[in-house]
């Protein structure tokens, strides 16, 4: 069974403690300027539009905005931090305890097992890979549609229940695509590349969540928990870019959006995405752009 709360994500995390682990939850809100809670949550994909959300989970630093989506643990700890002088609306679903299991069993076990023994508990549990997801063509169609069904249909409990096991579905197919990831990477034993692979993205997401400030290589190498040069070459085989070239690129990119969105003088967009010389964020942007930031605002305008 699927309860709508149009609440805060304090209230559903405290909601969920007190009910049964046989109910899942959508909290679905519009909210502005500061926000900060903490504990423990369920398996849930987070999602937001309008702005962005900081989650600190467990090792783990995350930016979630219009373009990416996060999967936590059930059990992890975590906070979540909004400072926005806009609304943001957030669209996050928590799941009933061992649905993710239960649903991968009859994605993965045989016809005749599913027939012969349908209630057997599954064998092992689901751990998904933390991190932030960009918005894709397998789950987030879903979740969108999901969203926009949500007003009219939320009081029809059969609907939800449908809706949720079709959702995590779609996890389940991203799961088993980010394990490919994970196994292309170079290492002996499978679970050494899971482990390799969470590392790397747990400092990729801890980039992408300070793109306003310096960050050192040694910062993001202790973040990962690896030595800096195992860092830099296994980010690149991962990545396809060396950790300072991923920076860059993902700070022009948002200096890009600042400059043709909003009016901020062109110096504070430098300063605002971790640049610390206005002379090389020019060089940059127009190595990348081919025109300076003040040409590409005037060609956005």
């Amino acid at each position: 069974m699927v309860s709508t709360l149009l609440s805060t994500e304090r209230d559903v995390n405290n909601t969920v403690a007190r009910r049964s682990s046989r109910q899942s939850f959508v909290l679905h809100e519009v909210g502005h300027q500061q926000y900060y809670w903490r504990g423990e949550g369920w398996l849930s994909i987070k999602s937001f539009r309008g702005g962005t959300a900081f989650y600190n989970a467990g090792q783990g630093h995350f930016a979630v905005d219009d373009d990416h989506y996060l999967v936590l643990n059930q059990g992890q700890h975590y906070s979540i931090t909004i400072d926005s002088e806009a609304p943001i609306e957030s669209f996050c679903v928590f799941f009933e305890s061992h649905l993710a299991e239960n649903v991968h069993r009859s994605m993965s076990a045989s016809q005749f097992l599913l027939l012969d023994q349908p209630d057997q508990p599954p064998p092992h549990s689901v751990n998904f890979f933390e991190k932030t997801y960009r918005h894709d063509g397998i789950l987030s169609p879903t979740l969108g549609q999901f969203k926009r069904s949500l007003p009219t249909m939320k009081h029809e409990a059969g609907w939800l229940d449908e809706q949720l096991h079709r959702l995590m579905e779609r996890l389940l197919q991203v799961h088993a695509r980010v394990r490919l990831e994970a196994d292309s990477l170079a290492a002996a034993r499978p679970a050494t590349r899971e482990e390799l692979y969470r590392r790397l993205w747990r400092a990729r997401d801890y980039m992408m969540s300070r793109l306003d400030q310096p960050v050192l290589l040694d910062e993001m190498a202790r973040v990962a928990c690896l030595s800096p040069n195992h860092f830099i070459r296994t980010f690149r085989q991962a990545f396809g870019q060396s950790p300072h070239q991923f920076l860059v690129s993902r700070r022009l990119e948002r200096a890009a959006i600042l400059l043709a969105r909003t009016d901020t003088p062109v110096t504070d967009v430098c300063y605002s995405v971790g640049f610390e010389s206005p002379g090389s964020f020019s060089w940059l942007f127009r190595k990348r752009y081919g025109v300076s930031p003040l040409g590409y605002r005037l060609q956005k305008s």
